[in-house]
């Protein structure tokens, strides 16, 4: 493996580094910064919101407001670099806590087109690919909405 490969591996881990912490911190500046600005984003397979960056930010606020914490681990990162474009297929597994003692777990695939940009390595197209839910129904009893 040469230099720029390891170096584009290492931006891209990053990248989806950057997502992650993102999401978790409802920093949507820094959520942008991983995008480019024509991306699409498609949440579709876990009820999220489907469209633009801008859209699917306002989808992520509100529907992201339901938990008061949350949680994206990702691994088993798959890189096909071709250039300055890349396909990324890495795993998630999303613990969620609705309030305390009230938490549900889902897993899967993110799906991320990358392009080499003047600022590093962004997203053009993520398609995420949830596989499982687990807690869904005892996270959200009628007991379990967050308190305002």
């Amino acid at each position: 493996m040469d230099l720029q490969t390891i170096a584009d591996r290492i931006e891209i881990t990053d990248l989806l580094t950057r997502y992650a912490h993102a999401v978790d911190s409802k920093d949507w500046e820094l959520y942008r910064t991983v995008f480019t600005a024509d991306a699409h984003i498609d949440y579709g397979t876990a009820g999220g919101p489907v469209g633009d960056l801008e859209k699917v930010i306002d989808g992520l606020t509100t529907g992201l407001g339901l938990f008061s914490r949350t949680q994206h681990f990702i691994s088993n990162i798959a890189v096909e670099l071709d250039g300055d474009n890349a396909r990324v297929r890495a795993m998630f597994f999303n613990p969620m806590v609705v309030t305390p003692g009230k938490q549900f777990f889902c897993g899967g695939w993110y799906n991320h087109e990358l392009v080499r940009t003047g600022e590093g390595w962004r997203s053009r197209r993520l398609i995420e690919e949830a596989a499982w839910f687990d807690g869904l129904e005892a996270a959200f009893t009628p007991d379990s909405a967050p308190e305002k």
